[in-house]
């Protein structure tokens, strides 16, 4: 008996540990945790963050505060309008000049899934022309982001985007964040954003 309780106690203990490493990034009440950068639109609406084009038209950021190296990335994201945006990994930001690898979320046949390196070398890898239809288009999508090291691996709505491996990346630290494209008129909710460390 004595044996039974000790490992159900090292179960339980296990279990426990594996669920302190998920975090919810977003607490569907406000923007705790996260930082602002530029004159784009942040707010919380109904349970659901929203990123809105404001009067500059130019790129923002909602960065979190907290730096993530190796991490298993789920979010919900709904395009409204012109959907332009994006999940930064690894970023370092100057004012509104992001450092780091955007995965796309954009309107259907723009990459979404796809790894950008802003102010760098550009597309780094689009995904296939052919899995763009599994874009939900002003709906509800799931989107999760694998990075371990070097390697950074993309899933939209269950079905793999792209998979790409990068020295570059793997020697890099930073934050994460959602952007909001520049140029007006764009607006992406967000909601169940939960991170796992790895």
């Amino acid at each position: 008996m004595k044996k039974i309780i000790a490992f159900a106690f090292i179960l339980l203990s296990t279990h426990v540990l594996h669920a302190q490493k998920m975090v919810a990034l977003f607490n569907g009440k406000n923007l705790s945790g996260w930082t602002v950068h530029g004159t784009e639109k942040w707010y919380v609406e109904k349970g659901e963050l929203v990123c809105e084009s404001g009067p500059d038209k130019q790129y923002g950021y909602l960065s979190t505060d907290k730096k993530y190296k190796n991490f298993e990335l789920n979010l919900k994201f709904k395009q409204e309008a012109d959907g332009n945006s994006g999940v930064f990994i690894r970023s370092s930001i100057e004012g509104v000049k992001i450092s780091g690898w955007q995965v796309e979320v954009a309107p259907i046949n723009k990459n979404t899934g796809g790894i950008y390196e802003s102010y760098g070398r550009g597309w780094l890898i689009k995904p296939k022309p052919e899995d763009e239809k599994h874009l939900k288009v002003g709906k509800w999508n799931t989107m999760k982001i694998r990075v371990v090291n070097d390697q950074v691996t993309t899933w939209l709505n269950g079905h793999q985007m792209v998979d790409f491996s990068d020295s570059k990346i793997g020697a890099a630290n930073g934050f994460i964040a959602l952007q909001i494209h520049d140029g007006g008129g764009i607006k992406v909710k967000w909601k169940d954003i939960i991170l796992k460390e790895l």
